[in-house]
């Protein structure tokens, strides 16, 4: 049978990006259908406006270090320009992918809101297209849970917060996880008072215990006032303000108040409204169903991306678009695999993971061992002022990487040579023996993995051997 096209990708943000531009490149008659803006959430929600803002925060806090520097001055700052700024970065960042660039490489670009009839086909704009394969990558949403009141309230998600024309003189945010904790930073380092609301024991619950009471640390530091283990129950509109009711775990409420509301509990697969039933396409509410190579339970459809889960993250999805682009053309099938996924929340100290946590790594092995090394002891964190914090590395008992974790400077920087390791199933020996240039913050990855050897020679039979080889040279 003979279809329009070879792949047709649904989605245009950052999986259904590189999923149409490998599938072109390879040689397949491909179509990209996006219903909205092409970059998709990370390129005008997520990841770029969010980095924007919190770079304007950090110049701002950093201008009012000054003395800490040995520098003096009254340089008079406006954060009425902060929002422009961050839109105007996203803008400016969508310019890399324009349609016309698509067009060259040949790909066709479709407009509109596409809608299965059968596996291989999609209605579109009342128009049947039919494709030999597909490629979903339609992302994610926000959350927003049915609480009294707050459909009421015209809150805000990452999906509008950054058209604000001003900033707001209180915000508070629900949810304790990277994208609460960003913006809550963020916003209170530029002078608006935050509260963040969690329901969890405490915030970044899925962070390292003691990586995440850092961050917290420092949050508190910056002003940000944090609930930990409350439930907001009720929104209400007192005097032009919202009003936030919380219950502790003894169904006790307090109340606390706020000019806006942040809603960043977790986000949504986008599923609905693509009829995924006519193409035999199973999902739930965690998202699309599908296999380790990628594949649905529609043979010749496979799905990449926040839709698919289990990380929402834009590297993820990127990984995934690639192994899903290969497994869609060719008979051999590659396995996707998830034992060394990074990620970083870019606060302020940025805090970075791979693998499993400390706690994890008990739970699952009897013997390991963990190498820390503190900011506060390198030397350039000290010529930086950047002496909060700590690399923590995990390892088993041969000394194999399970887990890495870095709360500093630049983490989601410096944490990349451990992803390697775990990658390439490297023993952390060898990032010890690795020269590291100095001086440099990646240090803190080299100290923490001295400590390997450091712990092997003062091993007994270490010991007794190199006094027997030393005698022995005499």
């Amino acid at each position: 049978m003979k279809h329009d096209f070879d792949v047709i990708v649904i989605g245009g943000g950052a999986a259904g990006l590189v999923a149409a531009t490998g599938t072109a490149g390879l040689g397949a008659r491909t179509a990209l259908v996006e219903k909205n803006k092409l970059g998709g959430d990370c390129t005008w929600y997520g990841c770029i406006p969010s980095k924007a803002l919190l770079r304007s925060a950090q110049v701002f806090s950093l201008f009012k270090r000054t003395d800490e520097f040995g520098l003096t001055g009254n340089a008079q700052i406006k954060t009425s320009g902060v929002m422009a700024h961050v839109r105007d970065v996203a803008r400016q960042t969508s310019l890399h992918i324009p349609p016309d660039l698509f067009e060259k490489r040949g790909i066709s670009l479709l407009t509109g809101a596409a809608k299965f009839m059968d596996n291989h086909t999609i209605e579109l704009n009342g128009l049947k297209i039919s494709a030999k394969r597909f490629i979903i990558c339609t992302g994610s949403q926000p959350l927003v849970p049915p609480i009294e009141g707050l459909q009421d309230i015209n809150y805000l998600t990452n999906e509008n917060i950054f058209d604000l024309q001003d900033l707001p003189k209180s915000l508070a945010v629900l949810g304790g996880g990277p994208i609460g904790v960003e913006l809550s930073q963020a916003f209170s380092k530029l002078g608006v008072e935050v509260s963040i609301i969690e329901m969890t024991d405490r915030i970044l619950f899925r962070e390292d215990t003691e990586a995440a009471a850092v961050l917290t640390a420092a949050l508190v530091k910056d002003g940000v006032k944090i609930y930990a283990g409350q439930k907001a129950v009720k929104f209400s509109t007192e005097d032009q303000v919202i009003a936030i009711t919380m219950e502790n775990k003894d169904k006790e409420h307090s109340t606390i108040k706020a000019e806006k509301v942040l809603v960043a509990v977790g986000r949504v697969p986008n599923c609905a409204g693509l009829d995924l039933e006519k193409a035999g396409v199973k999902y739930s509410g965690k998202g699309i169903q599908v296999d380790n190579t990628l594949r649905t339970t529609a043979n010749n459809i496979y799905a990449s991306g926040d839709v698919v889960g289990p990380y929402q993250f834009s590297h993820m999805a990127e990984y995934q678009a690639i192994i899903a682009v290969g497994n869609a053309l060719f008979p051999f099938k590659r396995k996707t695999n998830y034992q060394a996924v990074p990620w970083c929340t870019f606060t302020d100290p940025e805090l970075a993971h791979a693998g499993l946590t400390e706690d994890e790594a008990r739970n699952r092995y009897k013997n390991i061992k963990v190498y820390r090394s503190f900011y506060r002891d390198n030397d350039r964190a000290i010529t930086d002022l950047e002496e909060t914090g700590f690399a923590k590395v995990i390892c088993d008992r041969k000394g194999y990487v399970l887990g890495a974790h870095i709360v500093g400077a630049n983490a989601g920087e410096i944490i990349h040579e451990c992803v390697l390791a775990m990658s390439a199933k490297l023993k952390i020996g060898q990032l010890s023996s690795t020269l590291h240039i100095y001086p440099t913050l990646s240090q803190v990855v080299k100290r923490s993995a001295d400590q390997y050897y450091t712990d092997l020679l003062s091993a007994g039979w270490v010991k007794t051997l190199s006094r027997y080889l030393i005698r022995a040279m005499r």
